[in-house]
């Protein structure tokens, strides 16, 4: 029943809006159909009625009908580079899953921190937040759950794994940190490429992978310790479990063996990768059309040219593809579809002219009320959806209100990264919530005290630091208004 009421409810919008309301004061007809169509797509987003990767098909049926947009200019959204680019990173990530590179990476740093219980848990949250920033949060988060639950089972021997206090420690510090680390670089997670997109599309304006990490980065760890003393010291008392043995760690990295030809393969070429990103600017010199996707997909290719050590298989292939997110690919295509819309129909524009209703706000309250409303609507939806309605239209609010775009954006997209307080919220909060340590109130309870610390520290740090590390002094906002 609630089924079928949520599937009704985005049509039936649709149809209220675009029949009976008609186009509100300074809409033209195609913002007013763009509006309508987006109601209905982002309630399916929300509610998710229909599986999201099928929602974000919308765009091809609505907006040509409509005459929102024409066809042809809202599929060309659907192979933007930035889907390629991410498709190559996830090659990489792929690669790794196949010769386990990603677990010896994990154990050997839990190993190297130690066994006090505190330090153990720092572990777990450096792993999983280094492992995040280059492979997707969720295969992160999956990958570490199996060495938790071993670790948290040795430690806490009762029947009831939900009393295991060190055990929810443990699976929330998985959780968060997989989606600390994963804002830390530009394709660590989805919105992140999204707002890259939108920022070239609305500003014509580059956001570099070095750029871009030398800006997250240090906000990313700084959140990152916050949340293990947060957890370690205030959440829950886990003085009392007993002490951790070390040798699960030991049998682990034991049973890998020595690293393996195939996986110094895949680490080289990954070195290679992050190395060329970092220093694109010196290889622009010599290849001037080079392009952070040009160079993902060199190096994916590479990784269908290296054979194995037995000579018999390659180090992937094209077998090893149906692995990828092809749901992330799609709301990808999606989200960006809607950004165009909203851009070439003049709705954005339309929402960024009633911005004036906050002209009398300090820039702080601003960033602060953006970071406070997408940290809590990521709750009850995916972060891409989030991301992928908001940024168009912050794109010309914060040239309504005369700030920076990047400043206003970049707060709206990290914090939909920092959803901490339900199971639905983030891929990886689901995650750990199926390993039977935690109830629903234990996620609420420290969870929300986590997002009201994420949204002081992401607003502060935005807004302060931010412009202290970039030089926003007007490129990208001069661009805009030419």
């Amino acid at each position: 029943m609630l089924r079928g009421f949520n599937i009704l409810l985005g049509p039936a919008l649709f149809l209220f809006f675009y029949f009976y309301i008609g186009p509100f004061d300074g809409m033209s007809n195609e913002s007013f159909a763009i509006f309508c169509s987006v109601i209905w797509i982002a309630t399916w987003w929300i509610n998710e009625a229909v599986p999201i990767p099928i929602t974000s098909l919308l765009p091809l049926v609505l907006f040509p009908l409509t005459g929102g947009l024409d066809l042809s200019s809202t599929s060309s959204a659907y192979g933007n580079k930035i889907i390629f680019f991410y498709m190559a990173g996830f090659f990489l990530a792929i690669a790794m899953e196949k010769w386990n590179l990603h677990q010896r990476i994990a154990l050997l740093i839990i190993y190297f921190v130690g066994t006090n219980k505190k330090r153990m848990v720092l572990g777990f949250m450096l792993a999983t937040a280094i492992l995040s920033m280059f492979l997707s949060n969720t295969s992160t988060s999956i990958m570490m759950l199996p060495i938790g639950i071993a670790i948290a089972s040795q430690v806490s021997l009762r029947k009831n794994l939900s009393n295991s206090n060190f055990g929810k420690v443990l699976m929330l510090g998985i959780a968060y940190s997989a989606s600390i680390g994963g804002f830390a670089t530009l394709f660590g997670t989805p919105p992140n490429l999204i707002l890259q997109s939108n920022v070239e599309q609305f500003f014509n304006y580059k956001i570099d992978w070095d750029e871009w990490f030398a800006m997250a980065f240090p906000l990313s760890i700084s959140l990152l310790l916050i949340c293990w003393i947060y957890l370690t010291n205030f959440s829950y008392d886990i003085s009392s479990s007993s002490k951790i043995n070390n040798n699960i760690i030991k049998e682990k990295l034991k049973k890998l063996g020595e690293i393996k030809h195939e996986e110094v393969i895949v680490l080289s070429i990954f070195f290679l990768f992050i190395i060329s990103l970092i220093f694109k600017k010196g290889i622009e010199k010599y290849l001037i059309f080079i392009d952070d996707t040009i160079i993902a997909i060199f190096y994916a290719i590479l990784l269908f040219i290296f054979k194995s050590k037995d000579k018999k298989q390659k180090i992937i292939t094209w077998e090893d593809s149906v692995k990828l997110p092809w749901g992330i690919i799609l709301l990808f295509g999606g989200g960006l579809s809607v950004a165009a819309a909203m851009q070439e129909s003049g709705l954005a524009l339309w929402f960024g002219e009633k911005a004036y209703l906050l002209n009398d706000l300090s820039v702080i309250f601003i960033i602060l009320l953006i970071v406070l409303a997408v940290n809590f609507l990521t709750e009850i939806t995916s972060n891409l959806a989030t991301v992928s309605m908001i940024l168009p239209i912050l794109a010309t609010v914060s040239i309504s209100l005369g700030i920076n775009p990047l400043i206003i954006m970049i707060s709206a997209t990290i914090a939909a990264s920092c959803a901490f307080m339900l199971p639905v919220a983030t891929p990886p909060n689901a995650v750990v919530f199926g390993s039977g340590y935690l109830k629903i109130k234990d996620m609420i309870r420290t969870g929300l005290l986590m997002n009201f610390i994420s949204i002081i520290i992401v607003s502060i740090y935005i807004c302060f630091v931010l412009p202290e590390i970039w030089d926003l002094e007007s490129i990208v906002l001069m661009e805009s208004l030419n």
